[in-house]
């Protein structure tokens, strides 16, 4: 494992809940990480976020930890859960809101 990966796999299993994005959740810099940022200010999900654009070395880190060539990248209890599609689906079937009571982040 790379150093880089050693990195990222130390601040998933650390955080409940992660996003790697592009930007910043005040202000995304892509249409895609801007819905998953909005999915998960309406749950009222707490989270740690993390700017791909401002470190090469973790935009193409994370793409290789979850072997998913896109970003955004949303980790709830150290498992990758998906992409801004996966997430936008999962919310809308209330499958994303279920789990986070499940994992113990929401209450029912």
């Amino acid at each position: 494992m790379s150093d880089i990966q050693t990195v990222i796999d130390a601040d998933v299993k650390s955080n409940d809940v992660i996003l790697y994005m592009k930007g910043e959740p005040d202000f995304p810099q892509c249409g895609f990480s801007a819905q998953v940022v909005q999915v998960l200010s309406y749950l009222g999900v707490v989270y740690k976020s993390v700017d791909v654009l401002s470190d090469p070395d973790v935009r193409q880190g994370i793409k290789e930890y979850s072997n998913w060539p896109t970003i955004p990248q949303l980790y709830v209890k150290a498992e990758f859960i998906g992409g801004c599609d996966i997430i936008r689906e999962m919310f809308q079937a209330g499958e994303l809101k279920a789990l986070f009571i499940d994992k113990g982040l929401l209450a029912a």
